[in-house]
């Protein structure tokens, strides 16, 4: 593409071809019983029993009721049955529309406020939007799923995250950005440079990476001459500047407009399109590079509102970003435990740049939208790292179910010959056996949801896995551990009773519940046997650990109950902004308690302790 031209054109017709009754009907059935589900986990809407597994939630005004069937599992996890789901009103039956379920629940929702609700909406529509497109492909069974490559597993995920029901919004986006860019459009993109000027820019680089020779890896010799060659053309010389990669929809709407003043005196230089071919991954803005694998994954700064967050990327964060995941490799590394017994590895990121544009500096310095708007990042990818019989999955994908509302999960299952009890436990082993060392021994936690890990798979069985997006979701909660100064960003103050939360409620309530689920529902394995096979993992953990008795004591994961903590809660109060980064712990909604499964269920399948 010449730096004048168009991109491919996407044809209005097709932008627009998912959305059409017949898909628009089964997505909006399909979101609908998931926010009846969710708003009752969270207690929003309190469902009324009428026998048989049927229940009901009348709407804020009476003038209304909605009836579904549902199994309530461990966890207060509703199973609610899609094809059940009906609004009666007026004494007339009517198809789900999700829409009219949060006006209907407005006031449930804490949506009083127009700007919020149709804030939400819009998230909501978007949502729509894309599961229609998503169902509108050719399918894939989940037996087919469960032996396909990496990054068609990737581009094949229907769900996004298993607890927000507004979970791909992507608001600033056209028909045609999510048809050329979304992750399960599947269509390659080429990432656009930009030259920022070193006076103001930052670039950092991890300790064993020096940036000329990143470049040259990254890029390549002839594309790196062509932009030394662009800048020389212009009287620049390429040592004074930067390079940031940029997504194209970024350069277009953002950065050619709201940092013109910046093109114009060539603070920033568009140098052209790179040269290979990228994939969208899950979170819309990281790209795997499918020209050449074996390169770093780009994750670039988007001002598009996704979930709760616009998601821009600072030139204040990237700063620390390779400092930060030196310190975890490290860390994780040189310890036996999740080196030897676990296999337990991050992907690093292992180079970040950064603009703060000095146009907009006295609007707010560096926690300013628009200090967000131009960075970037390279992370670790997993080729290399696989063995002969490893092939690699998103976590995420052990929660997909395909259009007969079959498992990609129970598929695996099936594939490896083990039995559903090994081979869960051998997921548990590679999944929360290192999560539990880091919480136990060092008080470092992650952001582990099914998009923010990959499996290593060997005969279809998780062996280990590969943890990703260390510097922007990692935690160490011991704020008096001595630490680079570069580090201290990820050091936080957490009050001691909510520390526990970050394995029962980023583990335990919002991952493992909806496994749970999905293999109880395929008939894989039941949840008793399920919640016995947690509890073995965190038992055998604990004792081949007993050094650290008294942090187990302290945060006992065999407590009978836990706080409740509720993300939609979080996303309805403020959809655009749902939690102060500085302050995570502050931000959370606690509505509550949930019994403990692990506290219920005991080692022996199927025994269950009352």
């Amino acid at each position: 593409m010449t730096l004048d031209a168009a991109p491919p054109p996407v044809l209005e017709q097709e932008a627009v071809a998912h959305l059409r009754p017949d898909l628009w009907a089964r997505a909006t059935r399909h979101l609908a019983a998931k926010a009846l589900a969710e708003f009752a986990h969270e207690l929003l809407v309190e469902p009324v029993a009428e026998g048989g597994g049927a229940y009901v939630v009348r709407s804020d005004g009476g003038e209304a009721t909605w009836r579904f069937t549902a199994d309530v599992l461990a966890l207060e996890h509703w199973l609610v049955d899609p094809a059940s789901v009906v609004r009666v009103a007026g004494g007339e039956e009517q198809a789900p529309d999700v829409l009219q379920l949060a006006v209907d629940l407005r006031t449930s929702l804490g949506l009083e406020d127009d700007a919020r609700l149709g804030v939400y909406l819009e998230e909501l529509s978007a949502t729509l939007s894309a599961l229609a497109f998503r169902l509108g492909r050719a399918p894939l069974s989940a037996e087919q799923l469960a032996g396909a490559d990496f990054q068609t597993i990737e581009s094949r995920m229907v769900e996004g995250h298993p607890c927000f029901v507004a979970n791909s919004g992507r608001i600033g986006w056209d028909v045609e950005d999510f048809a050329r860019f979304a992750p399960e459009a599947g269509r390659p993109v080429r990432l656009l440079w930009v030259a920022a000027h070193r006076d103001c820019s930052v670039a950092a680089f991890s300790a064993d990476v020096d940036e000329e020779r990143f470049f040259a890896a990254e890029l390549g010799p002839d594309l790196l001459g062509r932009f030394a060659a662009t800048l020389r053309q212009l009287g620049l010389d390429l040592a004074d500047y930067v390079l940031v990669p940029v997504h194209p929809w970024q350069w277009r709407h953002k950065l050619a407009v709201t940092f013109a003043a910046d093109v114009a005196q060539r603070r920033l230089v568009l140098l052209g399109e790179g040269e290979d071919d990228h994939l969208a991954q899950q979170s819309i803005r990281t790209f795997f590079n499918a020209g050449t694998p074996s390169r770093h994954y780009t994750k670039t700064a988007m001002s598009v509102v996704n979930m709760g967050f616009v998601r821009g990327l600072s030139a204040a964060y990237m700063e620390g970003t390779p400092a930060i995941n030196d310190w975890v490799a490290r860390l994780v590394a040189g310890d036996r435990e999740l080196r030897e017994t676990c296999r337990f590895e991050v992907l690093r990121e292992v180079a970040a740049v950064g603009y703060r544009t000095p146009v907009y500096a006295p609007a707010g310095g560096d926690k300013a939208p628009y200090a967000k708007m131009l960075a970037g990042l390279w992370r670790e990818s997993p080729a290399g790292r696989l063995g002969e019989r490893e092939r690699v999955a998103t976590m995420a994908s052990l929660l997909h179910t395909d259009g007969d509302g079959r498992s990609l999960a129970a598929a695996l299952i099936r594939r490896s010959g083990l039995s559903a009890r090994a081979w869960v436990s051998a997921y548990l082993h590679a999944y929360l056996r290192p999560l539990l060392h880091c919480f136990f021994a060092y008080e470092l936690v992650f952001m582990p949801h099914g998009e923010n890990l990959i499996l290593v798979l060997e005969d279809d069985v998780p062996r280990r896995v590969l943890m990703k997006d260390i510097a922007e979701e990692v935690v160490l909660m011991d704020p008096a551990r001595d630490v680079p100064d570069a580090v201290r960003r990820i050091q936080a103050e957490v009050p001691e009773e909510l520390k526990v939360l970050s394995i029962f409620t980023d583990v335990v309530d919002c991952f493992l519940r909806f496994l749970a689920a999905v293999l109880h529902r395929d008939g894989a394995l039941d949840q008793e046997g399920f919640w016995a096979a947690v509890r073995a993992c965190v038992e055998g953990y604990q004792d081949d650990h007993p050094e650290l008795a008294e942090r187990f004591a302290a945060h006992d994961l065999l407590a009978p109950s836990f706080a409740r903590s509720c993300l939609n809660r979080l996303q309805l109060r403020d959809p655009r902004q749902m939690v102060d980064l500085d302050d995570p712990a502050g931000a959370l909604q606690l509505v509550g308690t949930l019994e403990n499964p692990i506290a219920r269920w005991w080692k022996v399948p199927g025994t269950f302790h009352p």
